[in-house]
């Protein structure tokens, strides 16, 4: 389902997406749209409108006083390690994970409060989403894996076909170093890439932080996904 608000400000000008827990503007604003981000965090080197609150707080209040309407589609990456594949497998016992809430439940409900379209990401793992999508960086030609599952709310995509990966992700394991094609796109040590080698596999450009570099989508994955939703409301508009 497309939503009336975009088909309104098609012709006219760039949508606007809100980018909660903000991670994935690079793509969004790449495949036509104008991006704000929201974070509990500071941000400084968030490439476009920035907001350092409470995401869910303020999404609640744009609800509340109807401001939202001036959206045409929300994406949120709430925070994943109480249920992502690192915190659930042999991390655990390293105390990964324990401390973590688990905000994706809160976050669709506002989310279907809204009215909007929208895209809840998390990683693989136990986190409870649809896995209405399924991106890898594989189908993209990156230098990570990165599966990233994606929930679809209000409207919907066709699954692209998964391309078999090249070979192994670079660094050691178990005490027996490997290489391959692709970085590890997570943690330190290890045989983790250098910041640049990973701005080049993630296609990042905007920040040189280690810490938002590992956390971000690829922009290539949320390009794809806007661009898909820009061609579905698109076409509805000229039917």
């Amino acid at each position: 389902m497309t939503h009336p608000t975009l088909f309104r400000r098609a012709r006219a000008t760039r949508p606007l997406l809100l980018d909660l827990f903000c991670c994935a503007a690079t793509g969004y604003h790449r495949a036509g749209f104008d991006v704000v981000g929201v974070d509990i965090a500071p941000r400084p080197n968030y490439p476009f409108t920035f907001h350092q609150a409470d995401a869910l707080e303020y999404l609640a209040d744009l609800i509340a006083s109807g401001e939202i309407q001036r959206y045409a589609v929300v994406h949120s990456s709430p925070p994943c390690q109480a249920g992502c594949a690192l915190t659930v497998g042999t991390n655990r016992s390293q105390g990964w994970g324990g401390a973590h809430v688990d905000l994706v439940a809160p976050t669709r409900e506002l989310l279907e409060a809204s009215g909007l379209p929208y895209v809840i990401e998390q990683p693989n793992g136990r986190a409870e989403i649809r896995k209405d999508l399924t991106l890898c960086g594989e189908q993209f030609g990156l230098g990570v894996i990165r599966h990233r599952n994606f929930e679809l709310g209000r409207w919907t995509v066709v699954q692209p076909a998964h391309v078999p990966h090249r070979g192994r992700v670079r660094g050691w394991r178990h005490g027996e170093f490997f290489d391959g094609p692709y970085v590890a796109a997570y943690g330190n040590g290890g045989g983790k890439p250098t910041v640049p080698e990973l701005q080049a596999a993630m296609g990042i450009t905007w920040t040189e932080v280690r810490e938002e570099l590992t956390e971000a989508i690829p922009p290539a994955y949320t390009q794809w996904i806007g661009a898909a939703y820009l061609t579905q409301t698109r076409a509805a508009v000229a039917a």
